[in-house]
């Protein structure tokens, strides 16, 4: 199916263009910094009374209620999103922590010669891993994708892809996707349209799924 083509495609681009959207030339904006504020989640040390005490920061627990009676049809939908949501919330949460990672690792390297190599470096490696994951992907699975990678990066594919490649460029995938039914664009409403979506994504994480 080309569709499925074209979005694994955009998905691949993504996770290719998460650790460029952290540099641009010399400089880290501003905006990144606000990502990199909401997203981070590492230990923290908090100074009290002159000791200085490890925390973690964890996400809050969630407690869903009972689903209550699924019809077959429902029951069906329910445990295929799932599956994509189980394969494809790494995926996600790779394209942010690279984000991170190498926002960090690139304010270490003196020069932009040496952050430019790095950089085409982590692409090349990045594509030779993961590329034979999103091949297998189905459809519906590169859609999940490019939801989730909203929630876990607070960007739009399209503001990633904007980016790393360009306006034109973006406008380009963005026309692509729209033509099989995807929008580059999306929004993330956990507690609207993508509800079911963060529910499973935070069961899973809270290893209940």
């Amino acid at each position: 199916m080309k569709g499925a083509r074209y979005i694994k495609i955009i998905c691949l681009l993504l996770l290719s263009a998460s650790f460029f959207v952290a540099y641009s030339q010399t400089e880290i904006s501003s905006e990144v910094e606000k990502q990199i504020s909401r997203n981070q989640r590492v230990p923290a040390y908090i100074d009290i009374a002159g000791d200085t005490i490890p925390t973690i920061l964890l996400r809050p627990y969630v407690k869903y209620g009972n689903d209550g009676n699924m019809s077959a049809k429902q029951e069906r939908y329910y445990w295929k999103l799932v599956r994509d949501v189980r394969k494809c919330l790494p995926l996600a949460k790779l394209a942010a922590n690279t984000m991170i990672e190498t926002t960090e690792y690139i304010r270490t390297l003196p020069t932009q010669e040496e952050r430019e190599k790095h950089l085409r470096k982590m692409e090349k490696d990045l594509v030779k891993e993961y590329e034979p994951v999103l091949r297998k992907m189905t459809y519906s699975q590169g859609k999940v994708l490019l939801k989730l990678i909203v929630r876990e990066c607070n960007s739009t594919p399209y503001e990633i892809l904007q980016a790393y490649l360009g306006n034109f460029a973006a406008d380009f995938w963005q026309a692509i996707a729209r033509l099989f039914t995807a929008d580059l664009k999306m929004d993330y409403n956990p507690d609207g349209k993508d509800a079911l979506i963060e529910k499973i994504a935070t069961k899973i994480e809270q290893g209940e799924l």
